[in-house]
């Protein structure tokens, strides 16, 4: 059975959408099997690995954030790679960030390690299903949205590069998915500390996360937090993830402790904003589990991290 706060979801996704889109979604959000495959993948995150939800929530969540970053680069008129390339229209690309926000964590119905990877296997039947009942027999439309949403799935950990805005969108969609439910259900059954433990107690402390129009850029991320230690999913989770997003140039980013100063990561007004002026600590862009940096100027690789640190990442 459906939770509130997944039927509250779907109903906003869908008032959001209309035409083609809108029956791609009524697809996907009613599919008996994603639905089954969503509650397992949880299962295995929760219960069995000890990781925040990765489940039917916030697949849903990553869809809705997807959505809205993508509708305010749209009315900034800035097409979207299908669009830009000649490969499809600003509506495929919809489709395409709906099929991979609804899959892009069923691998973690196997497990953890290159969960983005497996995922795609698990992912791609059901890809093939729906595409066919939102195109028909339109075969070019149906391979091009396909391979879209592979690149956005195998992306949304930054563990390769992904090259078009579609792909960057879900990237960060994932990011953004850190409000304090997303870890009540770990926090609960937790019986004892282990290394890793950060991730749960960071994102206990974020209120909400905002996605609204931006004033220097289309996109304004506002994460809004109880405590500083929500600090830590800004800028160990989400900002990695900006990184490594060809959405990056269009996205500021704010954070604040609610009724203190708030901190401008991206996008500032002025330099007098920005966390480099307010004695914040020069970041390497390094990616958070591998160590990679997001580009060649960065300087190469650094440690990789335990598996115990990733516990509760998006």
């Amino acid at each position: 059975m459906k939770s509130p706060k997944q039927v509250g979801l779907e109903n906003e996704i869908r008032s959001r959408l209309t035409g083609m889109v809108r029956t791609a979604a009524d697809i996907l959000l009613d599919d008996q099997e994603i639905q089954h495959l969503q509650e397992y993948a949880n299962v295995v995150s929760i219960k069995r690995l000890g990781y925040n939800d990765h489940g039917p929530v916030h697949m849903r969540t990553v869809v809705l954030n997807a959505i809205i970053m993508a509708d305010l680069m749209h009315a900034a008129g800035i097409p979207l790679s299908l669009q830009a390339d000649d490969a499809g229209t600003y509506e495929d690309s919809l489709v395409g960030l709906l099929l991979a926000g609804m899959l892009h964590d069923v691998g973690m119905s196997i497990g953890r390690a290159d969960h983005e990877h497996d995922g795609v296997w698990l992912a791609l039947p059901i890809m093939d299903r729906v595409l066919a009942q939102v195109y028909g027999a339109d075969i070019a439309r149906r391979v091009v949205v396909r391979s879209l949403a592979v690149e956005c799935i195998v992306g949304h950990m930054a563990t390769q590069r992904v090259h078009s805005l579609e792909a960057g969108i879900i990237l960060v969609a994932d990011g953004c998915d850190m409000e304090k439910g997303r870890a009540r259900i770990p926090m609960m059954i937790a019986t004892e500390s282990r290394v890793g433990d950060i991730h749960k107690y960071s994102a206990s402390a974020i209120e909400q996360v905002k996605l609204e129009r931006g004033v220097q850029r289309p996109i304004r991320i506002t994460v809004e937090m109880k405590a500083t230690v929500g600090f830590f999913q800004v800028e160990e989770v989400l900002l990695h993830k900006i990184d490594w997003s060809p959405a990056k140039p269009f996205i500021e980013l704010y954070a604040g402790v609610i009724g203190k100063k708030i901190k401008c990561y991206l996008g500032c007004a002025s330099r007098a904003e920005s966390g480099e002026s307010t004695g914040a600590a020069p970041r390497t862009g390094a990616h958070p589990r591998t160590g990679a940096h997001p580009h060649p100027r960065a300087g190469g690789n650094g440690a990789a991290r335990s598996p115990q640190h990733e516990a509760g990442k998006a």
